[in-house]
């Protein structure tokens, strides 16, 4: 299977190639990132590059921030930028995985705290521990924290 920086490269020269200018300034910019999570890593001992799993959070992040610039931009009457922000996102998601539906996210919820034999609200680090090693990039964990906190309690 080929690693997420490797599609992310493959992606950057592809749009070169194509003289796709939008992509291409998003697809750098998640190489940067990448980049900068590669070069922290290495200060602190670590010889490899990021893993898959770090990729995927950065690219969860990237789109987390995009989103909120694009409603920002959408309050304020700036259209133009907003849809800007919003191409984006696509070009980010074309690289993380298929998002939960609501239902698939409650069942790994359920699942999770069956795994981890959670029992009460101190449980719920144990929980989201679970659920991020197994579904990072496939869920948003600002609004799973709440799903977890309502079934544990």
């Amino acid at each position: 299977m080929m690693l997420l920086r490797d599609r992310v490269s493959a992606g950057l020269k592809d749009a070169m190639r194509n003289k796709q200018a939008d992509r291409l300034s998003t697809l750098r910019l998640i190489t940067a990132a990448i980049k900068d999570r590669d070069i922290a890593t290495r200060t602190e001992g670590a010889t490899v590059g990021v893993s898959d799993a770090d990729v995927l959070q950065i690219l969860g992040k990237m789109v987390k921030q995009r989103q909120e610039s694009a409603r920002a931009y959408e309050e304020g009457g700036r259209l133009e930028l907003a849809e800007k922000e919003l191409a984006e996102v696509k070009v980010l998601e074309e690289f993380l995985p298929r998002q939960l539906s609501e239902e698939e996210v409650q069942k790994a919820i359920t699942a999770a705290i069956a795994e981890t034999g959670a029992e009460s609200i101190r449980d719920m680090g144990r929980v989201i521990g679970a659920l991020k090693a197994k579904y990072t990039g496939q869920m948003d964990f600002g609004s799973v924290g709440p799903q977890v906190k309502s079934q544990l309690s």
